[in-house]
């Protein structure tokens, strides 16, 4: 889907050479360089109090990776019954401290999953692919009274091209310098209810992280995907319209980016200049 102002309508053909595929939610596909990493995964058709409203769940193809990125505790984005689909072998990077923190990690480690622990400023290569741990600003506390255990953590992809996943976060003043020059930006635009909280980006905060950051081209995830049951009345447009909103604010406020406005399962190689 193309909005105003966007790229050319999603498509795996063709393009840069990086391919993104947005799931719902923060859950992601990047593949560069022949590797596929995968974001946030959830494939859950209700999570406590939310519901999938949105988008077909992603079909079993989706939990195919190498890498798996996962940017904070919070159950929407370290969701265990996803991350058992993943296959034994599966590289899982996480926090550091997550897996004292969600013991069911843990868990998956023992039955085949490969558990590597980052802070902000570290990074791993995976088959000429570097994935490197930038701060975020976001309560990420597997519980909302916890210990802060495991900050929550944005990532940046290098190979061929430099994706950079956002996971949650507020927008802070040190974003750029700290996320550095990258090429595709994917930005939360919205969340799962109708308000948002602190440490989270709305459309027009996101186009404000977007004009810093100055990529080539950004993807608006997280958002219009999950919602608590019985409050479809309340401020729906918190949910259906960030998308586009941002589409809007960053035509204004960084027109030189390129934003596609994916629906659920679609993909797109943004064109990127390296």
């Amino acid at each position: 889907m193309a909005g105003p102002g966007c790229g050319p309508a999603a498509t795996g053909e063709g393009g840069g050479p990086v391919e993104v595929t947005w799931w719902g939610h923060a859950t992601c596909t990047v593949e560069d360089s022949g590797v596929r990493l995968l974001t946030d995964p959830l494939f859950a058709r209700r999570l406590a109090h939310l519901r999938r409203r949105r988008g077909a769940l992603p079909p079993p193809e989706a939990a195919r990776a190498e890498v798996v990125l996962v940017s904070h505790l919070h159950a929407d984005h370290l969701h265990p019954p996803s991350l058992a689909r993943l296959a034994p072998g599966t590289l899982l990077v996480v926090p550091a401290g997550a897996p004292e923190a969600v013991p069911a990690l843990r868990r998956l480690a023992r039955q085949g999953l490969r558990l590597a622990e980052l802070a902000a400023g570290e990074e791993l290569s995976v088959e000429g692919v570097t994935v490197r741990a930038v701060p975020a600003r976001h309560d990420g506390r597997r519980l909302p009274y916890g210990p802060h255990r495991s900050p929550a953590l944005g990532y940046v992809v290098e190979g061929e091209a430099r994706t950079y996943f956002a996971g949650d976060t507020g927008l802070f003043d040190e974003m750029a310098e700290a996320v550095g020059p990258v090429d595709v930006a994917l930005l939360p635009v919205g969340g799962w209810g109708p308000y948002l909280g602190h440490g989270h980006l709305d459309a027009h905060r996101a186009a404000e992280a977007l004009a810093a950051l100055s990529p080539a081209a950004a993807v608006p995830v997280h958002y219009g995907t999950y919602w608590p049951i019985g409050l479809d009345a309340v401020r729906p447009h918190e949910f259906h319209a960030p998308g586009d909103d941002f589409v809007r604010h960053a035509a204004r406020l960084a027109p030189k980016v390129t934003v596609h406005l994916l629906g659920h399962g679609e993909r797109v190689r943004p064109e990127v200049a390296r």
